[in-house]
């Protein structure tokens, strides 16, 4: 069995048997049945848990007379992503602004894991990206079919009917390279900054590695935004027509 973090043990303890149940009634047979729940879903868990309790704060303590430091900061947050988004994908884009926030949330706050001891970034595994990949795959192209409906598939055909058969496949390994992008940008940054941290950290443990903590926080941030981003624009190719 690999070695586990103290929450993934507490969540394995809690939820292994139940979660062992479900995946045999599945046909999945987990290869620890004792602790189905790895790391990086532990983590994963443990992200999505935090938001749910800043939304909930948050909630709770909105003010349109007094708002306090939380407010102004997702505020903040929000005016940003929906500046963006408006000036990538013009009019009428705020309706794209719940889902860009809560996905640059889960992913930066993933990304923040690596520099607190006794958890791991989620996101310096290959699975995690992928899914955060695979949503904003999904989301852009449901996106593009409710704003144009069959329409949108001339997206894929490019702009002369006897072009179809080339541009076809071409657009459709272009689609999914995107995939493979956005999943190895982030895995691959967040993998090496933990990796960076860690091995300065064992070596020279006073002074030195506080730097490279500062880069990995700095690396954190990056890598949300260019996620947030990249989906923005694949947004903005998607809805295109609408304009």
């Amino acid at each position: 069995m690999p070695e586990e973090l103290l929450f993934t043990r507490l969540l394995n303890h809690a939820l292994g048997g139940p979660v062992t149940a479900l995946l045999r009634a599945l046909h999945v047979e987990p290869t620890y049945p004792d602790a189905p729940l790895p790391t990086p879903v532990s983590m994963e868990l443990l992200v999505v848990g935090l938001l749910l309790v800043f939304f909930l704060i948050l909630r709770s303590r909105l003010s349109i007379e007094s708002p306090g430091g939380l407010q102004h900061m997702f505020e903040g947050l929000h005016g940003f992503v929906e500046g963006q988004s408006r000036d990538v994908i013009g009019p009428h884009s705020e309706r794209f602004t719940p889902f860009l926030l809560t996905l640059g949330l889960f992913i930066l706050i993933g990304n923040l894991f690596g520099v607190v001891p006794g958890l791991e970034s989620p996101t310096a595994s290959p699975v995690v990206p992928l899914g955060c990949a695979i949503c904003a795959f999904v989301y852009y192209q449901f996106q593009g079919f409710r704003a144009s409906g069959a329409g949108y598939l001339k997206h894929f055909l490019g702009p002369m009917w006897w072009l179809s058969p080339l541009m076809l496949p071409l657009e459709i390994i272009s689609h999914l390279a995107r995939l493979m992008s956005l999943t190895i940008r982030l895995y691959a940054n967040m993998f090496a900054g933990d990796m960076v941290t860690l091995v300065f950290f064992s070596l020279i443990p006073i002074a030195v590695p506080v730097i490279f903590l500062g880069l990995h926080i700095g690396v954190a941030l990056l890598q949300a935004y260019i996620f947030v981003l990249l989906t923005t624009v694949y947004l903005a190719g998607a809805v295109a027509t609408e304009h």
